[in-house]
């Protein structure tokens, strides 16, 4: 059969058809192709101030798994899969990001997530420090606070915001507002009292804080807000819901005692959500879990809402300002689906990451609002079988393992959970469901959980300046353009009128010239 679609991007929207005759002619890809010239050739590259900031980050959404979802929404479309489109796939600059960190060389998502929001590498497991603090110790905190993207972008009168699917005290978000040592300390009970002692504050403490004016919170963490055993408003007689904090302090109502004379709404549910003005509102602070919030396989829709719906409601609030705005989207159930081995759960979360963006595409425009869609890391995901096109997803390979004779998945990991022996041989995966929302892909290696992974991952960007996306970047790369675009913290002097049209990079003081290869031997592996 013949499946139709509408390609659309900035600069072209074309119907192709894409079906077994009409690719069978050369003509049909020659003509593609054509159009895809004709497209990249009328792009111009605009330097144009960004006066709104737009960042997506898919909490290890590697190369594989946004292959994956691509195919595997094509294929909900009723379309074999690999031809789709998604919305990142649109944006005009594509690049690559080295995640490592400076002690680490595969990251977890705090070091990372610091790479990309505050500009610098820093150790595994810190927050919004400089690789001068060590984990887990708070005296060594002092004087390697590193700022975001978030702060710059506050300091030049923007509002700013940030959205996610799990707790927003979590790695991934930590670094925008806070500086730990330890990513794990969501609320003061989460610390070892002496660490407390040392003056080192938790980072639900530091979410209200640091950055008092934030306008616009979304995602889970409730109990790490409220005094130890208060009764969740959802889940009132779960014990596991209730509030943490052992200091007493209500940091909801501490939120917004902070904010006098303005309007700053509270809500937990997505009833509550739907009734925010925002033309109104001047803050959101919205818990909409104890914890992390559901997969969106498993969300109560009645109650909670989608990552695409809190993305809409922050810009409405954020645009008003004529100074424009930063706004964090995080897809943060990505990553755990990843660790439980369960690729249907990751691709869905993906989705509706990319839904996310086909969201603020349509309230934002590409002439003054610079987007960057990216990953703080990858997963050991793997796509592979010479499958036929067209292959499910979540179906088996071309053909039966010439080792063991039992069928496998398309996709599968590295190591994880999903590792399990039957009488000593691979168990047969045609035994079970494998578009069951739980099951788990097999793995390589045996581990409680699946890891993360070290490979690169994609940038895409559309909007004034996009065009610095470009090429393998280190991960820090993110935070300095987007910045550069928007004339924000070092970079906000190349504004003034009467600069250059493209001035240039303000020098970095101390500054390491990196020694060539040649000049260490040592540190070259022989390939003999």
């Amino acid at each position: 059969g013949v499946v139709v679609r509408s390609v659309s991007s900035a600069s072209v929207c074309v119907s192709v058809l894409w079906g077994s005759d009409e690719e069978r002619k050369p003509q049909f890809w020659f003509d593609l192709a054509q159009r895809r010239l004709q497209s990249r050739l009328s792009q111009r590259d605009s330097t144009s101030t960004a006066r709104n900031l737009l960042l997506f980050i898919g909490d290890g959404m590697g190369l594989n798994t946004i292959t994956a979802t691509r195919i595997l929404k094509g294929q909900l479309r009723g379309g074999t899969g690999e031809e789709f489109t998604l919305a990142m796939d649109t944006f005009p600059y594509t690049a690559l990001s080295k995640t490592y960190c400076t002690d680490a060389q595969i990251a977890d998502s705090t070091c990372a997530a610091t790479a990309l929001l505050c500009g610098v590498k820093t150790n595994k497991f810190t927050a919004g420090l400089s690789a001068g603090a060590t984990y887990d110790r708070c005296n060594t905190s002092d004087g390697h606070h590193v700022t975001s993207i978030l702060r710059w972008a506050k300091d030049a009168g923007k509002s700013v915001g940030f959205v996610t699917t799990v707790r927003v005290q979590h790695a991934t978000l930590a670094p925008a507002y806070a500086h730990t040592p330890n990513r794990y300390w969501y609320s003061d009970a989460n610390m070892p009292a002496e660490q407390r002692q040392q003056g080192c504050k938790d980072i639900a403490h530091q979410l209200v804080h640091n950055i008092p004016d934030i306008e616009v919170i979304m995602g889970g963490g409730r109990k790490y807000m409220t005094p130890a055993a208060t009764p969740d408003p959802e889940y009132p007689s779960d014990s596991r819901s209730q509030g943490l904090r052992l200091d007493g302090v209500n940091l909801i109502q501490k939120w917004k005692d902070l904010k006098p004379g303005k309007n700053a709404t509270y809500v937990w549910n997505k009833a509550d959500l739907d009734r925010v003005d925002p033309d109104k509102t001047d803050y959101l602070l919205a818990l909409f879990e104890p914890g992390d919030m559901s997969f969106e396989l498993e969300r109560n829709n009645t109650t909670d809402p989608s990552l695409p719906d809190m993305t809409d409601v922050a810009l409405k609030i954020l645009r008003k300002n004529p100074k424009g705005f930063f706004l964090l989207v995080e897809g943060g159930q990505i990553d755990p689906g990843h660790h439980q081995g369960k690729a249907k759960l990751a691709l869905y979360e993906t989705m509706l990451l990319d839904e996310a963006v086909e969201r603020a595409a349509l309230l934002t425009s590409e002439s003054d609002t610079l987007t960057v869609v990216s990953a703080d890391h990858s997963h050991t995901l793997s796509l592979g079988g010479y499958t036929d096109r067209g292959n499910p997803i979540f179906g088996f390979g071309y053909q039966v393992s010439d080792v063991d004779g039992m069928p496998y998945t398309a996709l599968s990991y590295g190591n994880g959970p999903g590792f399990s022996l039957v009488n000593g041989s691979r168990r047969n995966p045609q035994m079970y469901n494998t578009s069951d929302h739980h099951y788990q892909q097999q793995s390589a290696v045996p581990l409680i959980e699946e890891t993360h992974s070290g490979e690169d991952v994609p940038v895409f960007a559309r909007g004034p300046w996009a065009h610095l996306f470009r090429g393998t970047n280190e991960d820090t790369f993110i935070a300095h353009a987007m910045a550069y675009a928007a004339c924000l913290g070092r970079y906000a002097s190349h504004c003034i009128a009467d600069l250059p049209k493209v001035p240039a990079v303000p020098s970095l003081p101390n500054m390491p010239s990196w020694p060539s290869v040649s000049a260490c031997p040592r540190l070259v592996p022989s390939l003999a």
